[in-house]
């Protein structure tokens, strides 16, 4: 699916969650690839998923909004990738997935939500905090980027 040429306007389509299966993995990769400088590998999802990690994708009718991957640990769940289709970004799919989080997160039984981003990444960052997170650290040189350089995450975490 060439995920570059799907439609922005999603105002018509009836939203679903569902885990992802390896039938729509190389949708994902796609999207991963369209979103991300340094996208995730489909190492990295085989072994999310092989690992028992949480991956819901949003689906708008057929086509796929975005995903996210998290892992659940003890009183917590850490949101490791979370990714809204180019297309579609800044039309509150990002909320959905965050709400989506919270909710299986709650549904565990856990008290904590963590996450990383990348200090570059202030429109994510704008997101994470009007959610609730605060910035509680910072991983130096945590993230590849051009070259051999490395840029900063910002550690993030919310209460449930």
């Amino acid at each position: 699916m060439n995920t570059a040429a799907m439609p922005a306007d999603t105002q018509a389509l009836e939203a679903r969650l569902e885990p992802l299966s390896l039938a729509r993995l190389d949708e994902v990769l796609a999207i991963e690839a369209l979103a991300h400088p340094h996208p995730w590998s489909r190492r990295h999802f085989t072994d999310a998923l092989a690992s028992g990690y949480r991956i819901d994708i949003l689906l708008g009718g057929d086509q796929m909004l975005g995903y996210f991957v998290a892992m659940r640990g003890v009183e917590e769940a850490h949101l490791l990738n979370l990714t809204v289709a180019p297309a579609f970004q800044r039309q509150g799919w990002g909320q959905i997935l965050l709400d989506a989080l919270a909710l299986w997160a709650r549904g565990q039984g856990l008290q904590w939500l963590w996450l990383e981003v990348r200090v570059s990444n202030e429109r994510a960052r704008a997101v994470y905090h009007s959610n609730g997170f605060q910035q509680v650290g910072l991983r130096k040189r945590y993230y590849p980027a051009a070259g051999d350089a490395r840029e900063d995450a910002i550690v993030m975490s919310r209460a449930l």
